[in-house]
Parts: structure tokens; C-alpha cells; sequence
């Protein structure tokens, strides 16, 4: 199995996307370490994967909190892969951002993963290798009404995702990340309404919604073997949504 004997580390893996991976990861021979905020979820996708015959344990983190992200770091050890999924997303136009929402946007998804990653990838970095891949979003590489601050705290990680490919990758560690376009989760369902969420899915140009299931593939992907020479690439996972341009507003 492509990740037998190896580690994973997914942050925000107690649904949608970071359960998805945590899930496949461990279908693939990885020791999944799950993390959130909900414990009761987390439960659920560590006893999801322990069902399906592979071997998971739960830390909590809140990656907002910096005393969380360095208990997280200790308590992971060393990891062979690393995917940044956990974020925040609470969309709002430009007059209506409030001061807490953004701080929140910017502690989570910025600060968060940028002082896990510098944690962890010393390690990787130490011995030779290591994968880590970000789950960033195409409101990152387009502009989108309502998406400003959101946007931009994941165009962060894209940039993160650059830079620390070319300063590891002589020590043979690989950073990739993967935007996925319109993908359909309980909660991003529950904040837009099924029915205005299905209408945005049908306008690109693979006529749907995407799946978690399908994100976390692309994921796995970039942080397997298979993808042994892909460092410093975001990967656009959205049924066409980026290659409409303009029309896709």
C-alpha cells in the first residue's frame, strides 16, 4: 500500500473534506492522526477508519490557538505526510466584515498553518522527506463577492505552498495544495441552501457539484509517490469552475 508504514497528520478531519482524506489515507496503509475541535466527531471518523480494518487516534487542536497548534506538534511527533485542511469560512461581504470574524479567519487560516507546518516539517526535513499538502479554494486564485478575507487567508497558503517548495526541496520534502472549486459538505450545504448551492454546481462546465470524496483524491494524490516530482503546484479541483474565467461569475 502506497503510505504502509507511514504517518498522516489531517487537520479538520472530523468531516467533509479532512474526514474524506483521513479516510482514504488510512485505506491506503497511513496511521491517520485525526484532528478537530469536536471530539465526538472526531471519534466517529477515527472509528470509521478503525472499522475498515486501519489505525487512527484523535488530538484535539483548535489551530486558531497557538498553545493548541504546539500541543498539537508534540503530541503528533513526527509525520511522513501533512495536510493542512482545517478552516474557517465565514463568508461576508466587504462592508459587513466584522474586526472578530476576520481575526478568526486570519489566526485559523494563515497563523495556524503556518507555525504546524514550520513545527513539523523540521522533522520531515531532518530525515529526508516528507509530503504536505494545504487545502486551499479556487475564492483564493479568483476573485468572488463575499469571499475578501477568506480569499485571501487561503491565497496565503497557496503562497506558503510556493515558497516552501523551493526552500525543502532540496532536503526532499514536497509542498502541494489543492483548491477545490464547488464542493458540496454539510456545512458549506447548510450556509448557502441546497437548492442555491445546486444552481452554482450546474453553471460549471462539468455540470455538478463536487464531492468530498472527489477532493480528497486529488489530495491523496499529490501526497503519494505518485506525485514523487510535483512540488509547489496548486491543483484546481472544481469541475472547470477556473477555466471559465470571467463567465464563472
Amino acid at each position: 500500500m502506497e503510505f504502509e508504514n507511514q504517518t498522516a497528520l489531517v487537520t479538520g478531519s472530523t468531516s467533509g473534506i479532512g474526514r474524506e482524506v483521513a479516510l482514504l489515507l488510512a485505506e491506503k496503509g497511513a496511521f491517520v492522526i485525526v484532528s478537530g475541535r469536536n471530539a465526538a466527531k472526531s471519534a466517529d471518523t477515527v472509528s470509521a477508519i478503525e472499522a475498515a480494518g486501519g489505525k487512527a487516534r484523535f488530538v484535539a487542536a483548535d489551530l486558531s490557538d497557538l498553545d493548541s497548534v504546539r500541543n498539537l506538534t508534540d503530541e503528533a511527533g513526527e509525520v511522513d505526510v501533512l495536510v493542512n485542511n482545517a478552516g474557517t469560512y465565514p463568508f461576508a461581504p466587504t462592508l459587513e466584515q466584522g474586526l472578530d470574524t476576520f481575526e478568526t479567519l486570519i489566526q485559523t487560516n494563515v497563523r495556524g498553518t503556518y507555525f504546524l507546518t514550520q513545527a513539523l516539517v523540521a522533522k520531515m526535513a531532518a530525515k529526508g522527506s516528507g509530503s504536505v499538502v494545504s487545502v486551499t479554494t479556487v475564492a483564493g486564485l479568483a476573485g468572488i463577492a463575499g469571499t475578501s478575507v477568506y480569499g485571501a487567508s487561503k491565497a496565503a497558503v497557496d503562497s506558503f505552498t510556493r515558497a516552501w517548495a523551493v526552500e525543502f526541496g532540496s532536503s526532499g520534502v514536497r509542498f502541494n495544495a489543492v483548491a477545490p472549486g464547488h464542493t458540496k459538505t454539510d456545512n458549506v450545504t447548510d450556509m448557502i441552501g441546497e437548492d442555491d448551492f445546486e444552481a452554482l454546481g450546474a453553471r460549471v462546465p462539468l455540470g455538478r457539484l463536487g464531492s468530498a470524496r472527489e477532493i480528497a483524491e486529488a489530495v491523496v494524490f499529490l501526497a503519494s509517490p505518485r506525485a514523487s516530482y510535483i512540488t509547489g503546484v496548486t491543483l484546481a479541483a472544481d469541475g472547470g469552475f477556473m477555466a471559465l474565467g470571467i463567465a464563472a461569475q
